[in-house]
């Protein structure tokens, strides 16, 4: 009978929610973000055609001006209506991910669509890798509240599948979207968070390996590139590129703030959508000019592999490149700044080659990789991301050959960042977020006990299994005396039927936490435990 019982409790708390609503919302995700990436493909194209049009009818900016401000307006009211539109979706979703955040789903899954290919029309420079998480996390959420509505503590896990499953498939890296949900979403590493984001981006890749034998869709960044094998001796570059990549991604982080603060305080009088006009009349001006400075950046990349522009240049683009992706960013614009990011990190890459080629007289055979190494430097310094930084640039940027200097540059550069106590810009927008969305609210600290109802969600599990509502902490857990509550091979004892666990939590919607957590440990009168608001 306890066996029975065992196999049960298993089968409804780890197979269903990590596995059969895993593959589900990995299949899922893999379907809309293939749809979205080739509507993206089709209007990045469109886009880059109508700069060149606009460049030879120029007759035509006036009207084209008047349709930005209505859309201007037009994006102002559906961020006013649903804030979760606004932004980066990466941070977004890492905050839903980890409870602060609530949104819905199908909201945010159209919304982020259609929005972020508006923005990709007008060349705002942001990429489709955050939307692609973004819309990920909200089929997550989907799949569970269309055909598991009672098993709420279900969600955050198929949420942690669709947003592993959507960076996948964006930057057709799978072992980084994996390492995605542990480094950065949940910062820490559990068998389920294993189980479900491994089986979502293995159905997402399968789905897309699929779908591309029928539609034109581009699965990969980076086509294979042939970085040079380094030797020993060539130790030295790695630490150099680290070194300068990790300063620059201090800079970088601190300027994010500057520009930030400056929207937030020195023109909080003026209404969004005038800002957000601001942003798009600045992007087709400076595209005009040239289309290096606007869209995702990943042509951009693409060609610096190819050859280096003028150091003048190159100085050029990583200032108005950086400038305006930030900028967009601070006000909101719908989309991502991964691969935006990535574009400024190659592009001051390429600075690098270019400069110590020329001090140093290295030859050509040098520039491919001290690009790759840029972009890796890139991600685990701007991001703080130094594991999944590794990992992108063995599936995307093709070095293994090169695994120890990849592991080096990422490292030297993660330190630097440490060393001045940068965040990664995704905590950066996550803070401000939380602050927007709680401005003048104080949180309430409730300590409270609970039981562990039978066939409840925690039955089985460890604490660090469990994805708790945000900030809440179990104190201690009081194993039932009727009950043999034995050590496990990890040498901690899983939650048990009848257990009394002493909890406490901070928070800004207490009806919304008790929900979460009575999903978590069974249903019970809330109301007759013993509750102090601190």
């Amino acid at each position: 009978m306890k066996r029975r019982y065992r196999y049960k409790s298993y089968l409804i708390n780890l197979i269903f929610p990590a596995v059969i609503f895993g593959s589900l919302t990995g299949m899922l995700t893999a379907l809309i973000v293939s749809l979205y990436k080739l509507c993206a493909k089709y209007v990045i194209s469109f886009s880059e055609s109508g700069y060149h049009w606009l460049a030879e009818n120029l007759w035509a900016i006036i009207p084209i001006l008047a349709g930005l401000l209505a859309l201007a307006f037009l994006f102002a009211c559906l961020y006013r209506k649903t804030p979760n539109l606004r932004g980066g979706g990466i941070p977004t979703s890492i905050g839903v991910l980890r409870g602060i955040i609530t949104f819905e789903w199908l909201k945010n899954l159209l919304g982020t669509f259609f929005l972020s290919l508006t923005s990709f029309l007008i060349g705002v420079p942001l990429g489709n890798e955050g939307p692609s998480v973004q819309m990920g996390t909200a089929l997550g959420r989907g799949s569970v509240f269309s055909f598991a509505k009672k098993h709420r503590a279900w969600d955050r896990y198929s949420m942690t599948g669709g947003a592993c499953a959507g960076f996948s498939a964006a930057t057709g890296a799978p072992l980084s979207g994996i390492m995605f949900a542990i480094e950065e979403a949940h910062q820490r590493i559990s068998p389920m968070i294993m189980i479900v984001s491994a089986t979502s981006v293995m159905v997402a890749g399968v789905t897309t390996e699929l779908l591309t034998m029928v539609l034109p869709i581009p699965t990969a960044l980076f086509p294979t590139l042939q970085p040079m094998k380094l030797t020993v001796k060539d130790v030295w570059l790695p630490v150099l590129i680290g070194v300068a990549m990790g300063l620059f991604s201090v800079v970088f982080l601190k300027y994010y703030r500057l520009i930030n603060g400056f929207f937030r305080k020195r023109l909080s009088n003026v209404a969004l959508q005038y800002k957000i006009f601001l942003i798009f009349g600045l992007t087709v001006a400076l595209g005009l000019c040239s289309h290096s400075f606007v869209s995702t950046g990943h042509e951009l990349m693409l060609s610096l592999f190819d050859a280096a522009p003028t150091v003048s240049m190159l100085v050029l683009v990583l200032l108005v490149r950086s400038t305006l992706t930030l900028s967009a960013n601070s006000n909101g614009v719908t989309g991502g700044v991964f691969v935006p990011i990535l574009a400024i990190g190659a592009v001051f890459s390429s600075l690098i080659g270019k400069l110590v080629g020329e001090i140093l007289g290295l030859g050509g055979s040098y520039y491919t990789v001290v690009l790759v190494l840029g972009i890796t430097a890139c991600i685990s310094g701007m991001m703080k991301m130094p594991l999944t930084a590794i990992l992108f640039s063995l599936e995307a940027l093709s070095c293994y050959e090169n695994i120890l200097y990849v592991i080096i540059v990422a490292a030297v550069t993660f330190m630097i960042t440490e060393l001045f106590g940068a965040k990664s810009i995704n905590e950066h927008v996550l803070e401000h977020r939380i602050e927007q969305l709680h401005k003048g609210q104080e949180p309430k600290v409730i300590d409270t006990f609970v039981t562990v109802q039978k066939n409840s969600f925690a039955v089985g599990k460890q604490i660090r299994d469990i994805f708790w509502p945000a900030n809440l902490f179990v104190l201690s857990v009081q194993h039932d005396k009727t009950r043999n509550a034995e050590v496990d091979e990890h040498g901690a004892k899983a939650i048990l039927e009848g257990d009394l666990l002493h909890v406490r939590f901070s928070t800004f919607d207490e009806q919304q936490t008790k929900q979460e957590l009575i999903a978590i440990v069974g249903e019970q009168n809330y109301a007759q435990q013993q509750v102090t608001v601190i």
